[in-house]
């Protein structure tokens, strides 16, 4: 929970962090557009990626039981929470069983919706994060500012301080090799010493029971072979029903992501350890997390929010995302996806100011790769927030504009008077100053059209 207004005025005022951003976003943007330069190519894709996603949505609970039925033929252990606290529970349990007391964990985006490090920090069990824009932020003790890119809103020197500080023995400096190489030499031991990994899913495939991760520095692929123990968390819609429908959603989501072809890793897991395997771990378990997804697929108007995979290309296009980044949201998801998905999830209570926090551009739909209506979608929640609220300055407004338009009378009486004083009303109304002082205010014509007319000689009637 936070307040957005607040928390972007003051990101607003942070030169190096507006600074960090640009560059960061210019980037992602250049990279991702000479990835679909083929305007035809794109099309393709991007319809059969939707799709894809579409399908399995309106299929979703048939595919999740299918999914269920194959990870237990292949000896894959199915855990089902519907919220985070049971999903949580469920990881405690496991590690208890199986005596674990360290644990290293890939990136997750539903293990943040857990708040999982948190919960088994508070239960004695020691959490590391390996991927490494994730090991930054928990070195920094921060929230994610990004889904793909965790710590996108710091710069080199920053890193390099925090290495110096928090890690023994490193020494400070601004190279991005050598900054790799420290955090190497801390994480790679400890692999081998945890207890069990813990990973996130991009992919379910439910014809086969198999989990697909993707990344790039071979810290996923570590976390689900060297600990005894490897536990996949997972939003119940990211299951798709076939291998095949697997290869456009990873050319869709590393292109959209990073600008990437591909990724350097693409796992594929499809049971534990077996007898003549030389790796992998002992037991593999897979929490399917619901957490308020059924209810938003239930939805006709909002089903949609589930066909996100998770690129971030949104938040990458974004202007206000780009601008203030990704904690001035206070919450899970940030940027255009989590205006949408956070007040789904969590409630109006919470996150009521997201869907407000739009321009309404349109840019993140242009370049969402499973055509996610994220506009749209921002319009239904605006519009059921303000039914919440009963009478409000905004329907009060609309009202008297409804009824100001209904009576020709009324209407000139109003016109004449906001020709007179409506200059006047920003400085009678907070709300209005704060909306003028960062946009140009609208100016009442002193004369009406009809009135100018009249004096012209043009006589209306």
């Amino acid at each position: 929970m936070g307040d957005f207004g607040k928390n972007a005025e003051a990101a607003l005022a942070s030169a190096k962090l507006r600074g960090n951003l640009r560059r960061a976003m210019d980037g992602l943007m250049a990279k991702r557009g000479a990835q679909f330069a083929d305007a035809d190519e794109w099309s393709r894709l991007r319809a059969l990626g939707t799709n894809v996603r579409r399908r399995s949505l309106a299929r979703l609970p048939e595919l999740l039981r299918k999914l269920e039925e194959t990870c237990t033929a292949n000896a894959i252990q199915v855990h089902w929470a519907e919220t985070p606290a049971e999903a949580n529970q469920v990881v405690l349990d496991i590690l208890r069983r199986n005596g674990a007391e360290t644990v290293v964990k890939g990136k997750s985006m539903v293990s943040e919706e857990m708040h999982l490090n948190g919960y088994l920090e508070e239960n004695g069990v020691e959490i590391l994060e390996t991927d490494l824009g994730e090991y930054v932020i928990q070195l920094a003790g921060e929230t994610p500012s990004h889904i793909i890119m965790p710590c996108i809103h710091k710069n080199r020197d920053e890193i390099a301080k925090l290495f110096e500080d928090k890690i023994e023995g490193a020494a400070y400096t601004e190279d991005p090799a050598e900054l790799t190489e420290i955090a190497r030499k801390a994480l790679r031991r400890r692999f081998a010493e945890a207890g069990a990994g813990v990973t996130g899913v991009n992919f379910a495939v439910a014809e086969t029971g198999t989990l697909c991760l993707v990344e790039n520095e071979g810290n996923g692929r570590m976390s689900t072979t060297l600990p005894p123990v490897h536990i996949a968390v997972m939003g119940i819609e990211k299951v798709v029903e076939s291998l095949e429908d697997v290869a456009p959603l990873l050319s869709l989501l590393t292109r959209s992501a990073t600008g990437q072809g591909i990724t350097t890793y693409v796992n594929m897991i499809s049971s534990p350890r077996r007898a003549d395997d030389r790796d992998g771990p002992r037991e593999v378990h897979l929490i399917l997390l619901d957490n308020g997804r059924s209810s938003i697929h239930a939805d006709a108007d909002l089903r949609p929010t589930l066909q996100c995979i998770r690129c971030g290309a949104c938040m990458n296009h974004c202007p206000v995302y780009s601008r203030v980044g990704g904690h001035a949201y206070s919450s899970v998801y940030p940027g255009p996806i989590g205006k949408i998905l956070m007040p789904q999830i969590s409630g109006f209570a919470c996150y009521g100011d997201l869907p407000g926090a739009s321009s309404l551009c349109g840019a993140c739909v242009d370049v969402c790769p499973v055509k996610v209506p994220i506009t749209d979608i921002l319009v239904q929640l605006r519009a059921r927030l303000e039914k919440t609220k009963g009478l409000s300055l905004g329907s009060v407004a609309w009202t008297g504009w409804k009824i100001m338009h209904a009576s020709p009378g009324l209407y000139r009486l109003v016109t004449r008077v906001l020709g007179l004083v409506g200059g006047l009303i920003p400085r009678c109304a907070p709300l209005l100053r704060a909306w003028t002082r960062v946009r140009a205010k609208p100016r009442f014509a002193p004369k009406s059209l009809h009135r100018l007319a009249r004096e012209g000689g043009f006589d209306h009637e």
